[in-house]
């Protein structure tokens, strides 16, 4: 059973950091990616970073890059999401999903359907 638990949410004023992290479990297969998306009021899934565990590639979202830095502690099963430079748009509920099996790809960030295990998300919240 594949179970993912999101924490490190809160308010911080723009230009501020926080720290996401994904307490994982279940992953069961050689490769699989972990990736975080964040949904917004009135806004679609969106894809933020992704990171295969337990080998090495990374992708981000264009909006992320630069910012936002995604990495894991394997001894920990956990993955972080590390967000500084932070801007009002960048608020919402920050979702951990997972996809066992495979690798990542960048246009996975596009495509939440690919990812059956979700997280309940935390929400950040980020002022002017």
């Amino acid at each position: 059973q594949v179970q993912l638990i999101e924490s490190g949410g809160g308010s911080v004023q723009a230009g501020g950091s926080l720290r996401l992290s994904c307490l994982h479990s279940g992953l069961n297969k050689p490769y699989n990616c972990i990736s975080w998306f964040r949904q917004s009021p009135g806004k679609e899934r969106e894809g933020v970073a992704s990171i295969e565990v337990p080998v090495r590639d990374l992708y981000y979202s264009d909006s992320a890059k630069g910012r936002f830095t995604i990495t894991r502690d394997n001894a920990k099963n956990t993955v972080y999401l590390q967000m500084t430079g932070l801007r009002p748009e960048d608020s919402g509920v920050y979702l951990c999903a997972a996809r066992l099996g495979g690798f990542c790809y960048q246009d996975y960030l596009e495509k939440p359907t690919e990812f059956p295990y979700w997280g309940q998300g935390a929400q950040i919240t980020v002022e002017p």
